[in-house]
């Protein structure tokens, strides 16, 4: 009878054991997390609905008429070392050339910007439950910084051959290569000038594009009425 009690007694305390270690897990997971509902899945798939949301705003918010163009953060101006370019080009009365020829690159960046949306959706698909929890807890832009070491590359091979072919529909790069190529042939002028407009425009597109998706996701993680659906709501709660 005595080694009865004991057996169950040692059950009973065996239970209570795991039953604590269970919850001790549990605690833990909940402090790491910051929630008292959250899964790992669930902190993976809300930053994935974060992103994909923020991509595809950002994308088609800059893909619009005037995206770029009317945007005061964003809008592509000649290259800064070009700027002896322009400022000649308008003291001998061509306002209207350099007019057009700024609004022809910010032209050329939405028209690329229509095409980005996909490629960020992809890189996101790979996303691991790791991921998410780091990106979580991080800064408020953490998502795009993500996003940006995942796509740079494939943006860029997008980016260009469509900002190259926009540009010369309108005879932008043809003006571009022949304005830059007299100004470097000037003696002693001190920096030459990449005759690269594409290029120029690629980088500078696609520098609009992450400010816009880092606008969208601090959107995101701080204005509740931007989280649009419950998993948002729950994974972004303060």
């Amino acid at each position: 009878m005595k080694k009865l009690l004991l057996l169950l007694t040692l059950c009973s305390i065996t239970a209570q054991a795991q039953n604590i270690q269970g919850l001790l897990n549990k605690a833990t997971k909940i402090i790491s997390t910051g929630s008292t509902s959250l899964s790992s899945d669930d902190i993976a798939n809300g930053l994935k609905e974060a992103l994909t949301t923020g991509a595809e705003k950002g994308c088609s918010n800059l893909a619009k008429p005037d995206g770029f163009f009317k945007n005061a953060a964003l809008k592509i101006l000649m290259p800064p070392e070009a700027a002896k370019v322009e400022s000649t080009l308008r003291s001998v009365g061509l306002n209207q050339f350099a007019d057009d020829f700024i609004l022809s690159m910010n032209r050329a960046a939405e028209d690329a910007s229509a095409t980005a949306a996909p490629i960020f959706v992809n890189a996101i698909k790979q996303m691991t439950i790791s991921d998410g929890i780091n990106i979580l807890r991080g800064d408020e832009t953490a998502a795009t910084t993500y996003l940006r070491s995942k796509t740079s590359t494939e943006l860029k091979s997008s980016f260009n051959p469509i900002i190259k072919n926009s540009l010369e529909k309108v005879k932008a790069t043809k003006y571009w290569e022949k304005a830059i190529t007299a100004y470097n042939a000037i003696p002693f002028s001190n920096k030459k000038i990449n005759p690269d407009l594409s290029a120029y425009v690629t980088e500078k597109a696609m520098e609009g594009i992450y400010s816009e998706i880092a606008k969208q996701e601090k959107e995101i993680r701080v204005n509740p009425l931007a989280r649009t659906s419950d998993l948002l709501k729950r994974v972004f709660q303060k």
